[in-house]
């Protein structure tokens, strides 16, 4: 089964859609995704893209666009919800040790449910060593990992790996050279995906 590259950053807010429903959305369509997290912050800072900040009326948008998207998803964010993150970056820096070491969906899936379901932010205690138990792995181990060189290096090549694709925001998904952009580009992502397996 091929795979789909997703591209996220945990902290990005409509990224929350995708993690959420991906699993199954990938059972459902025989495609398997692989999760590719980076720092979609560093990369919109060195555009000038700060697409909410200064921007209450973009801002208040955005928030009840999620709020509908996720009532169509079945979802239950409670708002509102704790934005920006401030541990955005260490938030990103284990998920990519996760996703060298394959425990990446489930973290991911348990960060974001308890920060927009808990009200816990994501990159901040209790929610990492919660997500991370969730995901079965020991939390001292992975933080000690995940604030060494070994996590600042491999966040900063992977978010490399994003740029150099042409990747600017969260979610992307990724299908050969194509690239689908937003929670509302996966059914997109899919459709070309099965184009070019028939």
């Amino acid at each position: 089964m091929p795979n789909i590259d997703f591209w996220f950053s945990i902290g990005s807010t409509y990224s929350y859609l995708s993690v959420m429903r991906l699993a199954k959305f990938g059972a459902e369509n025989r495609v398997a995704f692989r999760w590719r997290p980076f720092n979609v912050r560093s990369i919109m800072i060195e555009m000038d893209n700060i697409p909410f900040a200064k921007k209450p009326v973009k801002a208040a948008y955005m928030w009840r666009d999620i709020e509908r998207r996720a009532g169509m998803y079945g979802l239950s964010p409670r708002f509102p919800v704790p934005y920006p993150l401030k541990e955005l970056e260490r938030a990103n820096r284990i998920a990519v040790i996760g996703a060298s070491d394959e425990w990446c969906p489930g973290y991911t899936v348990a960060s974001y449910r308890q920060w927009f379901e808990e009200g816990l932010p994501a990159g901040s205690e209790p929610n990492i060593s919660q997500s991370l138990r969730e995901a079965g792995v020991d939390p001292e181990e992975t933080l000690n990992r995940a604030d060494s060189a070994e996590g600042a290096e491999g966040l900063l090549a992977a978010t490399d790996e994003a740029r150099s694709l042409g990747i600017f925001g969260s979610p992307t998904f990724v299908v050969g050279k194509e690239l689908f952009w937003g929670d509302d580009r996966l059914e997109d992502a899919i459709a070309w995906h099965a184009r070019r397996n028939t």
